[in-house]
């Protein structure tokens, strides 16, 4: 096989011209930035976890790339074109990938808040009356959908006339999309509901392959792209984090957060994130093996 392409957490090979292989690494990256430290079993939990969606988004009917698991932390997928000049996309083009991140949201959290706080999001927009103050876990009136980019160094927020231009998309088109979010969504709450968890928001990736038909890419439903919480706790008005939102905030907490962003804000040079210490990476690596039983049901 061929080795084509580094990503944050995985290797990627070519198997022939229509398949690939990911292969699943033990690397942890946020702000999208690789932490210099490894967690055990991390790769392989998210590729068990996302083999684990997909085969039952293949029962639910819903089109997506993954063919076969080659070992626990490898997977085999179907290949597309990656266009990185967006002019050369229009409602013509086949088999590539959607160059956007589909993130859906249902409660208030993560950056979503900071975006609250300094007016870049309004509550409206959430569905609340003007001027509600919007608290943290709180549960927002309807699902918010928004994309970001995907090919850039750093992700960036789009409107959704933004997105559509991007990335080629009619209206149809984009509304389908929008649509399958919510379908695999509600899959995802039926399943980790009977786990005693809430799923409070996710990031899921497309492509349109050969025939222009839609499937599901990447990886989801993991603790890297989605964010968990315990059902119990939240209910007694509790929020306990089971996906890697400690290690953002382990970051936060040391300020290298503040001092990043205010660096990318200035255009200055970005300071490398430090490892983590080794009692973070003992919890972290604990944390996945411990949601990919709870997310499957399934054991390590």
């Amino acid at each position: 096989m061929k080795h084509i392409m580094t990503g944050k957490v995985k290797e990627v090979y070519e198997v022939d011209a229509d398949t690939l292989e990911f292969a699943y690494t033990d690397n942890i990256s946020v702000f999208d930035k690789i932490i210099p430290s490894k967690v055990p079993h991390k790769g392989e939990t998210l590729c068990r976890t996302a083999k684990y969606w997909f085969n039952l988004l293949s029962e639910e009917g819903i089109r997506n790339h993954y063919i076969s698991e080659p070992s626990k932390d490898r997977m085999r997928v179907e290949r597309v074109d990656i266009i990185r000049d967006y002019s050369k996309i229009d409602g013509k083009t086949t088999n590539y990938l959607i160059p956007l991140e589909v993130i859906c949201r249902y409660y208030a959290a993560g950056s979503m808040l900071d975006r609250l706080k300094s007016g870049k999001v309004k509550p409206e927009d959430l569905g609340f009356p003007a001027g509600h103050e919007v608290k943290r876990g709180e549960k927002l009136p309807k699902p918010f959908i928004e994309c970001t980019t995907k090919l850039e160094e750093h992700d960036e927020n789009l409107t959704d006339e933004e997105a559509k231009e991007m990335a080629g998309l009619s209206d149809a088109e984009f509304q389908e999309i929008k649509d399958t979010v919510l379908r695999i969504d509600a899959i995802i709450a039926r399943e980790a509901g009977k786990r005693g968890l809430i799923h409070c928001d996710g990031k899921k990736e497309f492509a349109y392959d050969k025939e222009r038909k839609l499937m599901v890419v990447d990886t989801f439903g993991t603790l890297d792209e989605d964010r968990w919480w315990d059902a119990e706790e939240y209910a007694k008005g509790n929020i306990v984090e089971l996906s890697k939102e400690f290690v953002r905030q382990y970051y936060r907490d040391t300020g290298y957060h503040a001092e990043l962003y205010a660096a990318r804000d200035s255009g200055q040079p970005e300071p490398d994130i430090p490892a983590l210490p080794q009692d973070i990476i003992d919890r972290v690596s604990k944390l996945y093996v411990d949601m990919y039983e709870r997310i499957t049901g399934e054991k390590f």
